[in-house]
């Protein structure tokens, strides 16, 4: 879940009223969001030859996208508590002039295919509130956006831009501009190559730096506004003496371009003049069928049954009841008109992530008081049964430790050395998982065999007493194109004998063990118990010591033969990668 950092003092002067710890640790978990920490228990830095001051740390849960900022956290508590009562959101046209319009390129469906706007009229910031606006809109770019790629947000001073505004795509060489806090123009490759080592905007430029052409903004003098999704322009940077500020939304995805919009908006418009109201932009697309007016700020209108929330929670509650709490929770209700079951409800266009009733009925609970629900017993009895796949290995994983190993759990991530060089493998490239970005080089791949986990494992106890017994039953990975998610999982077992000798017999005991207890027979002719059961056959695998290694075989119910596994003495030059002398 993201954490919010709000000052201590700012956000009880919002609450007009002061908290101890305990107390808002309290009143945090009745609404369902956490204090992680309070900073005024701890020591604080020296900032600027200040003590910073105290903060609260609030762990918000991941579908509260409106609660990302000090201005949202203080909004819904106070709803919450009563305090206040829920904002009635309204678009504005301007008094004098037209509405802006965005006019959009039909190359931009190439790239960045979707874009929104608004405008904050006569807006007053503090360095609090510019902060806040700022740290919002990063909240926003690394969790709802998805690092930029879904979405990305502009905002820019509206004095000293002109609109219409044009959103376009160019090639990287035909966009010059002065970036955000530089001196020197720049084109799109040299912008490129300024910000690659950044530690923040480096991040970005994968989204569009390998593209033929690049998103841009310009307004009506061809001034550049921004380069979505990397920058925007110092020409039009907001300051704090910035009275109009208009927020240009670029996106891949056209749900979350009006939902990103829409919370910015909601959150500061308060401080707007005249509060809670947002100024229309014009979107132009006749390409794509998006020309339209945003944002809409209007309520979603759904309902929610009567019976499935008492169900649900335990409760007897009447329509007004429910009705009253979901006014705690920022909604409008009221029972229906047409069926004594329904309650109509209108949802706040800052609660995207209300989709069905089971939300809904979420936050009559929570404004019922989750400690206050009635505690029952179920009204049936059931038993937990495992399944199938889980069963098997725990009888596998039983039978191993009775039989005196010693069950190792390592990581499902390794290098790719391990996975393929490190045991004589080759990698054929159709196999392993491998990892987009690793962050170190031990793990690259998503294990392909168990065996590497085992082998570091003797290796990390080496020095304990001879044998060393180890086995694991876990999961591998592999590609699999034929899957929605293009790999699958396997459920194997593997088990290693580390001694003075080869330990050949010992694992062989093992599997001869474990093969009895799940009824695959055999004789020591290889004979099969009424024809289905297992066997062994010398293989060459460039893992094992020559000639010193065998597969096992199975033959089906179904009277088909196929090599289920193997085992042997490890090759020396296993054992030498793997440092086990």
């Amino acid at each position: 879940m993201p954490t919010v950092t709000v000052d201590k003092a700012g956000l009880y002067a919002a609450l007009g009223q002061t908290y101890t710890t305990e107390e808002f640790d309290e009143l945090c978990f009745e609404f369902g969001i956490e204090l992680d920490e309070d900073t005024s228990l701890t020591e604080r830095p020296i900032v600027n030859g200040k003590q910073e001051p105290p903060q609260l740390k609030i762990e918000i849960p991941a579908n509260r996208y409106d609660m990302l900022c000090h201005e949202g956290i203080s909004l819904m508590l106070n709803i919450f508590r009563g305090k206040a009562a829920v904002p009635n959101f309204r678009v504005v046209a301007p008094l004098e002039g037209e509405i802006q319009e965005i006019r959009v390129d039909p190359e931009t469906a190439k790239i960045r295919p979707y874009v929104s706007g608004a405008i904050l009229r006569n807006i007053k910031f503090t360095q609090e509130r510019y902060d806040s606006f700022i740290a919002l809109q990063d909240k926003l770019h690394q969790n709802l956006c998805r690092q930029r790629t879904l979405v990305s947000m502009g905002t820019h001073n509206l004095d000293t831009v002109k609109g219409p505004f044009t959103y376009e795509a160019l090639k990287p060489e035909d966009i010059n501009f002065v970036p955000l806090n530089q001196e020197k123009s720049m084109n799109g490759h040299q912008l490129m190559q300024h910000y690659e080592n950044d530690r923040n905007l480096g991040r970005y430029l994968h989204i569009i730096r390998d593209s033929p052409i690049y998103p841009v903004i310009y307004d009506s003098n061809r001034t550049v506004c921004s380069l979505p999704p990397i920058i925007n322009s110092n020409h039009s940077k907001i300051t704090l003496n910035t009275r109009n500020v208009f927020i240009e939304v670029t996106a891949t995805d056209k749900t979350k371009v009006e939902i990103v919009i829409s919370i910015l908006v909601s959150m500061f418009s308060m401080y707007c003049d005249e509060p809670f109201t947002v100024e229309p932009v014009k979107i132009v697309s006749p390409h794509n069928h998006e020309s339209r007016e945003v944002p809409n700020m209007s309520p979603r209108s759904t309902t929610a049954e009567v019976s499935y929330i008492n169900a649900c929670c335990g409760l007897k509650l009447t329509a007004d009841q429910i009705c009253r709490l979901l006014s705690r929770m920022a909604y409008t209700a009221k029972p229906s008109a047409s069926d004594l079951d329904l309650i109509d409800i209108e949802v706040p266009v800052t609660r995207a992530d209300v989709l069905h009733q089971c939300d809904i009925m979420e936050d009559v609970a929570i404004g019922y008081g989750y400690n206050n629900l009635p505690r029952t017993f179920p009204a049936t009895g059931t038993v937990a049964k495992p399944l199938p796949l889980n069963k098997l290995s725990d009888i596998v994983r039983e039978e191993s430790a009775m039989a005196g190993w010693t069950e190792a759990m390592p990581l499902i991530l390794c290098s790719h050395d391990e996975n393929f060089a490190w045991l004589n493998r080759k990698d054929d490239g159709k196999a392993a998982v491998k990892l987009a970005n690793p962050k170190t080089a031990e793990y690259q791949v998503v294990r392909t065999s168990l065996l590497p986990g085992l082998l570091k494992t003797i290796r990390e106890n080496r020095k304990h007493a001879l044998p060393l017994k180890v086995f694991e039953c876990s999961d591998v990975a592999f590609k699999d194109e034929s899957q929605e998610r293009k790999s699958r999982n396997e459920r194997h077992f593997a088990a290693a004998w580390c001694g003075k000798t080869s330990g050949f017999e010992v694992v062989h005991g093992l599997l001869d063990r474990l093969m009895l207890i799940l009824s695959q027979g055999f004789t020591e002719q290889g004979a099969l118990e009424k024809e289905v059961g297992y066997w062994i056959d010398e293989t060459s695998e460039e893992t094992y010591f020559p000639g010193r290694a065998a597969n096992i075989w199975i033959r089906g119910k179904d009277g088909k033969e196929k090599v289920i596994g193997s085992f042997g003495v490890l090759h020396p030059s296993v054992l030498e990668k793997f440092e086990i002398p």
